[in-house]
C-alpha cells in the first residue's frame, strides 16, 4: 500500500526508460489497484509488463470493495496472489488462494502464487510442511498445461520488510526440496523445471545476484526496493548477468 496515483506515475515515468535498456530478463511493475490504469498508459509500447496485488475469485456480482478477474485482465498480465500480508492480515488460505488462481487463469491472467512459512513455522522446522502444502493446495485444480504458466513465488514470511534475507543456498534448497519436488509429482518433472520460480524477502541490489545465481530461482518478487529507481533497476541487471 505504497504510493498515490500522482507518485506511481512519477515513479514510472523516471523508472521505465531506464528500465527498458535492461535486456535479456522479464520486468514486471504491480502498482496498487487505483495506479493500474495510468500506470498501463505509461507501460503502453514497453517490453514492461503489468500486474495487480490482488483479485477476487468472482467474475462479478455483489461484492462490495473486490476486483474481479475481468476488471484486472483489462489492464494487466499478471496477478499477485496469496501473498504472506493477505494471508496474515486479511485471512487468506490455501483454498482461497486457489480459487483465484483458477479464476486468474480463466481470465487470461498469469498468476503470481507466494508460498512461505512464518517466522514461527520456520524455528519449529516446519518449512517443508508448510511450502509443499501451499504448492499444492494453491495450483490445485489445473492441469499440466495450465500449471507451466503459472508463476510461483517463494516468500519466507520472516525475511519480508525485516532485512533479514535468506541465503541464496538456503532459499534454493527451499525451493528444489519442498516446490519443484511437489511440482514435479503432480505435472512431471519436465513442467516442474519450467515452471518460473521466484525468490522474495529482502531482496536488494547488493544481495540479487547471489538468489539469482542459484540454479532452482528464476527470478525475484521484490518489495521495498521496488519504490527506487536505482535499486529495482540494479535488481534488474543482476537479474541478466
Amino acid at each position: 500500500m505504497n504510493k498515490t496515483v500522482a507518485e506511481a506515475r512519477a515513479l514510472v515515468a523516471e523508472m521505465a526508460p531506464v528500465l527498458r535498456e535492461v535486456k535479456g530478463v522479464e520486468k514486471v511493475l504491480c502498482p496498487p489497484f487505483m495506479a493500474l490504469f495510468p500506470v498501463a498508459a505509461l507501460l503502453q509500447g514497453t517490453d514492461i509488463g503489468l500486474g495487480a496485488q490482488n483479485l477476487y475469485f468472482e467474475a462479478k456480482g455483489a461484492y462490495t470493495g473486490e476486483v474481479a478477474p475481468g476488471m484486472v485482465a483489462e489492464f494487466c498480465q499478471y496477478v499477485i496472489l496469496g501473498h504472506s500480508e493477505r494471508r496474515t492480515y486479511f485471512g487468506e488460505t490455501d483454498e482461497s488462494v486457489n480459487k483465484k488462481t483458477l479464476a486468474a487463469q480463466a481470465a487470461g491472467l498469469i498468476p503470481i502464487v507466494c508460498v512461505g512459512e512464518t517466522l514461527a513455522e520456520y524455528e519449529a522446522g516446519k518449512t517443508a510442511d508448510v511450502v509443499s502444502r501451499q504448492v499444492r493446495e494453491g495450483l490445485k485444480g489445473l492441469d499440466a498445461q495450465a500449471a507451466g504458466k503459472v508463476v510461483v513465488a517463494y516468500e519466507p514470511v520472516w525475511a519480508i520488510g525485516t532485512g533479514k534475507a535468506s541465503t541464496g543456498e538456503a532459499a534454493n534448497a527451499v525451493v528444489r526440496d519442498h516446490i519443484r519436488k511437489p511440482l514435479a509429482a503432480m505435472y512431471g518433472e519436465a513442467v516442474a523445471q519450467a515452471i518460473r520460480v521466484l525468490y522474495g524477502g529482502s531482496v536488494t541490489g547488493a544481495n540479487a545476484a547471489e538468489f539469482f545465481g542459484q540454479p532452482d530461482i528464476d527470478g525475484a518478487l521484490v518489495g521495498g526496493a521496488s519504490l527506487k529507481t536505482d535499486d529495482f533497476v540494479k535488481i534488474a541487471k543482476a537479474a541478466v548477468k
